[in-house]
């Protein structure tokens, strides 16, 4: 493969580009020299071949050293432009990719070079997670129906005047003259036109002047939504016709655009010679995705590969399409506040505060949605939802959440935004027990859910992830040992998802009496230890039924010397059953009656079987949203278990008792995540005004 240079010193001359967060990371360099005179550099930058850069290059010719032409990649982020910095950008010391008078970096490697079988499996891929994902360029759009396709549907590409790729694209005709051709050569066909995201933000206009006879999709529509509904693609340059050539579609194009003159397009523009090789769709892929194109962690700021910046930006559109639009959040705390926004924020999402169905009302508009937290019923707020005809979404923490307790005032890593209900509410349905009884899973999410579990399993992460690292059961020599976990007694999962044992007493009880002979481990609840939360047992009634209580200890040390778990609805129940471990449950929490726990009341709507990776799949990856704490972006629980191992065994990791502590620590933390608070609501105004 022929390689692109390495610079350590690269010259800037345009203040843009010098702007451009981490550039070094993207240029590979150790220093960046704004209009340098005297001090030599090794190669210049400049963005594209825009008129700003013609010093630049001079001077890079002047002084025998690479140009190198930047610009955004085809996977570059959420929002457009200013309004969200790029993940991914181009750098070219040939040319540029969208000049076809001259060659590119990416077009040598096409005319060139071979590709290897690692880099082509790669690119298949990665075709499928883009086909899959729907990504594009940006992803800040909504998806659109253009409504029952009666007929062909052809769509056809407009972009903005005076836009390079146009003038260096050679293209063959102009845009009416090749609307005018769309039309003739599909008579029969229904002739949709897009209008460039810059036209409809009023930055730039189009070149569509008459619309007779074609409809025109003069609306936000994120590009995937519309290829899906649609038979053919007409292009002049634009990059969503290889877009349209990765979800399968026949794309015709009237200028020379990158992927044109490789056997993969209609091509009605005249093509360099030197484009005289045909190429499939996946070494095109794997040259412009892989090699051409440069990727940065959105975590780290350094280099990363594509497969992490189609994670990241995937989990950015799903979860901010999902909340599009306002969303009123009612009876939150002022602690909860703080943290709340990043679980809710997408590009087109207002969240509002409220402190009742009343105040709520004023807020709601077409398309709004009401947000409480947990299962209470408030009939006046049930009221406004019909009279509005919005709906009520419940939020809950989710199971991966924090180094600390929630009683505590630690921010979860992660909640759940249920439509339905919530699964610890086992009257009615919720979106996870839809999802394990409806769902089907893949072979690769299936792989990322045992990858996910096995390492959960192996950093002996949990819920709250407080308690020190000790012995457990070292009295239970050649016994089977019984982990019985307590829990907060007046905990709504009690409340509705238990119908007889409801106490941790009466738990501790029933599990002696199930296993007479087994040496039997007793783990209050962390809340009920540290003194917030109702559920404790007398001590002589404990040491009567337990053979011995852990109220410190780790809860991964109490699951790595148990044989079995008894639980009435605790999240403990889930986790022993990632450690492959029998458990039994009294009540019916949410991983219960799908064939993986021994049921004291089996749920009748819960009718199919399910493996293990299937429940974590379900649980972990579809459905909790996850936030980072280093972006207050989404991101995945892989990052965020990263993230909490990087955090436990530090103070926050403690159980105090003492009540002053505990104010202390609280207090602390109310103010972390009001200035936290501050600074998203900031975030968010910057980008709609933008």
């Amino acid at each position: 493969m022929m390689e692109p240079p390495q610079p350590r010193t690269v010259g800037i001359w345009s203040p843009g580009v010098r702007r451009v967060p981490h550039l070094a990371a993207f240029l590979g360099a150790e220093r960046l020299r704004f209009r340098p005179l005297l001090r030599s550099v090794e190669a210049w930058a400049g963005w594209g071949r825009k008129p700003n850069t013609a010093r630049p290059r001079a001077r890079a010719r002047r002084e025998g050293v690479p140009y190198l032409g930047l610009e955004d990649g085809f996977l570059r982020s959420v929002r457009r432009g200013a309004a969200e910095p790029p993940l991914s950008l181009v750098v070219d010391d040939v040319g540029i990719y969208y000049d076809a008078t001259r060659p590119s970096r990416l077009e040598r490697w096409l005319a060139e070079d071979d590709f290897e079988g690692g880099e082509l499996a790669r690119a298949e891929a990665l075709i499928r997670q883009l086909r899959k994902t729907g990504l594009s360029k940006y992803n800040h759009q909504p998806d659109l129906d253009l409504g029952p396709k009666k007929r062909e549907r052809v769509l056809v590409v407009d972009q903005t005047a005076g836009d390079q790729s146009l003038r260096l694209g050679l293209c063959a005709v102009d845009f009416e003259a090749l609307l005018e051709t769309a039309r003739r050569e599909h008579p029969d066909a229904e002739i949709v036109v897009k209008t460039h995201p810059d036209v409809l933000a009023g930055a730039k206009r189009g070149h569509l002047e008459r619309a007779g006879g074609v409809r025109v999709v003069a609306e936000p529509a994120h590009p995937a939504s519309l290829l899906a509904q649609v038979d053919r693609v007409w292009v002049m340059t634009s990059q969503m016709g290889f877009e349209a050539l990765v979800h399968g579609l026949p794309v015709t194009c009237f200028g020379v655009p990158w992927y044109a003159g490789w056997g993969l397009t209609d091509d009605r523009g005249a093509i360099p010679p030197r484009r005289g090789r045909t190429r499939s769709l996946t070494e095109l892929v794997a040259a412009a995705y892989l090699r051409y194109a440069r990727y940065l962690d959105p975590e780290t700021g350094e280099r990363c590969e594509v497969e992490r910046v189609v994670e990241h930006l995937d989990v950015q559109r799903r979860c901010g399409q999902a909340t599009r639009g306002t969303v009123v959040c009612v009876g939150f705390s002022a602690w909860k506040r703080g943290f709340l926004p990043a679980f809710l924020e997408g590009p087109e999402t207002r969240v509002r505060f409220a402190a009742n169905a009343r105040k709520a009302a004023p807020h709601l508009g077409q398309g709004g949605r009401l947000v409480v937290w947990g299962t209470g019923r408030d009939h006046e707020l049930a009221s406004v939802a019909r009279q509005r005809d919005v709906p009520i979404w419940r939020m809950e923490d989710g199971f991966l959440r924090s180094v600390g307790l929630g009683s505590d005032l630690y921010a979860p890593a992660s909640l759940v935004l249920d439509q339905r209900g919530l699964y610890y509410d086992p009257a009615t349905p919720s979106d996870l027990e839809v999802l394990l009884q409806e769902a089907e899973f893949d072979e690769t999410e299936l792989a990322r859910a045992a990858r996910l579990r096995q390492r959960i399993v192996a950093s002996g992460l949990s819920k709250y992830n407080v308690g020190r690292r000790r012995p457990v059961a070292e009295r239970a020599t050649n016994r089977y040992v019984v982990l019985v976990i307590g829990q907060v007694e007046d905990d709504a999962s009690i409340r509705l998802g238990c119908l007889d044992v409801r106490r941790n007493e009466e738990l501790l009880r029933e599990a002696r009496r199930a296993r007479p002979d087994a040496f039997v481990v007793y783990k209050p609840h962390p809340d009920v230890v540290s003194g917030n939360r109702r559920g404790e047992i007398p001590p002589a009634t404990e040491a009567t039924l337990a053979d011995e209580v852990v109220r410190h200890a780790a809860l991964a040390d109490c699951l790595a010397v148990a044989d079995e778990v008894h639980t009435m609805t605790s999240l403990v129940g889930f986790e022993a059953l990632l450690r492959e471990l029998p458990v039994v449950a009294y009540g019916q929490p949410f991983y219960a009656g799908w064939g993986l726990t021994e049921d004291r009341h089996p749920h009748p709507r819960r009718t199919r079987r399910r493996t293990l990776d299937e429940l974590v799949a379900a649980a972990l990856l579809r459905y909790p949203r996850y936030v980072s704490r280093v972006t207050d972006r989404y991101t995945t629980p892989e990052v965020v278990i990263d993230q909490l191992l990087e955090a436990r065994g530090g103070p926050d990791s403690r159980l105090l008792r003492s009540w002053p502590a505990r104010q202390l620590r609280k207090g602390r933390n109310v103010a972390r995540y009001g200035l936290r608070s501050l600074s998203l609501q900031l975030r968010e105004v910057l980008h709609h005004d933008r």
